[in-house]
């Protein structure tokens, strides 16, 4: 058995506390990019994650998530439901499985800084379907979500299922997170039709402001989410958090120049938009790439991400915040460069890309990932959609969504003027 470590127990410690910054953090930046009638209901959807995620998690989440752990399979056992045995020792996780796992920080904070995780990933789909979505099924959505959603993807690559089996590498979400929630996303842009009046009436942001300082938040607590998911204070989370901030400022720089040639003018939900995309592509190399490596794919991502913003006018779907443009296709590119990048200098559990001599086998499994996650997450998401829609309904009315969430919703405002 591995010995607790004091020195990694306090970073993770840190780095899960990063981690849950980053929801309020993400509330921030998506509040700022709606009208002024919907601030409140914005924030009121990802704070609400945090309470109702957490306790799902402790109660069963986690064990569907990494219960026969390294068992190559779909889906954890039942083993830990309501934490049972997950207490302040170390384990080693899959012992005898094909992929094991030891822990040198006790089980406990290993099971808290996943929750994390789980709480943030359904929080990204709120940006796609802002204006819109009646509280009461949205908080259906994502109970239900994270139960047959999040927590069987979470298992085929964290948890050591059949996507770590075949190979595919994702150091801290990138199809876990991302494509995953970027799917859903998308299958509820379609499901609740666009908001009233877009895309001829301009819905400009209330707060630019308000988007700007989130993205601080976000990008000062993606620290702890991808330098966090080496699970030890030691070289490999020192080069993931250098590959991170690398990579977001590459974006940032890539994004901001092509919307100046493009649009004229660079502007600041341009940055912090290009940061966002080089966040979410380097959250699954971060554990697997060095030297120049992630400044180019930040500046790749920054550009695809930019024009992929477009597809929304041209296939008329209503991504209000860009979650589709952003997250499934940041998380796409970045899990895709990871075949061309990943160096196994860098981290000996992983592989070598095209480039550093490993051929297209690490390319062609982060390509079943990237298309089973995608897939899996799309079609279930809209089923679970479909049902809330016949049942409760999904959408709120004409009446309510020309109010505001703000009142229809939660009765408040978020500016008293007078």
């Amino acid at each position: 058995m591995p010995e607790l470590s004091a020195g990694d127990t306090a970073w993770m410690l840190i780095a899960t506390a990063l981690v849950l910054f980053m929801t309020p953090g993400l509330a921030f930046f998506y509040a700022g990019m709606v009208r002024g009638k919907n601030v409140l209901g914005m924030l009121m959807q990802n704070f609400f994650a945090m309470g109702l995620l957490a306790v799902l998690w402790v109660v069963v989440g986690f064990t569907l998530a990494f219960g026969n752990f390294g068992d190559g399979g779909w889906i954890g056992d039942l083993g830990w439901v309501g934490m049972k045995g997950v207490g302040p020792t170390t384990t080693i996780l899959g012992q005898g499985n094909p992929i094991t796992l030891a822990l040198t920080i006790p089980f406990i904070l290993f099971a808290t800084y996943q929750m994390t995780f789980a709480i943030i990933t359904p929080a990204l789909i709120t940006g796609a379907t802002a204006d819109r979505f009646k509280f009461s099924a949205y908080a259906v959505f994502i109970a239900i979500w994270l139960l047959v959603v999040y927590a069987p993807v979470a298992h085929w690559v964290f948890g050591g299922g059949w996507l770590a089996k075949l190979g595919a590498l994702d150091f801290a979400g990138g199809a876990v997170v991302h494509i995953n929630a970027g799917a859903a996303a998308l299958a509820l842009c379609l499901l609740l039709g666009r908001r009233r009046g877009w895309p001829k009436e301009l819905m400009h942001p209330h707060s630019l402001p308000w988007t700007m300082i989130g993205t601080g938040i976000l990008w000062f607590g993606w620290a702890g989410f991808n330098a966090g998911s080496a699970l030890a204070a030691n070289g490999l989370a020192a080069q993931a958090i250098f590959n991170t901030f690398i990579a977001a400022s590459a974006a940032m720089l890539g994004w901001v120049l092509v919307e100046r040639v493009k649009d004229g003018k660079p502007t600041t939900l341009g940055a912090a938009s290009g940061a966002v995309a080089g966040l979410v592509a380097i959250t699954p190399c971060a554990g697997f790439v060095s030297g120049m490596s992630p400044v180019i794919i930040g500046f790749v991502t920054g550009i695809i991400c930019f024009l992929a913003i477009s597809l929304k006018y041209r296939f008329r779907y209503d991504d209000s915040l860009d979650v589709v443009g952003v997250h499934l296709v940041g998380g796409l590119v970045g899990s895709l460069l990871l075949g061309l990048f990943a160096e196994k200098a860098v981290n000996p559990a992983g592989a070598d890309g095209l480039f550093f001599g490993g051929g297209v086998t690490l390319l062609g499994n982060q390509a079943i990932a990237s298309v089973a996650v995608f897939a899996f997450s799309f079609v279930v998401s809209l089923l679970i959609g479909l049902a809330i829609q016949k049942t409760m309904g999904l959408r709120v009315d004409e009446d309510a969504e020309q109010e505001g969430l703000d009142l229809s919703q939660h009765a408040e405002v978020a500016y008293n003027v007078g």
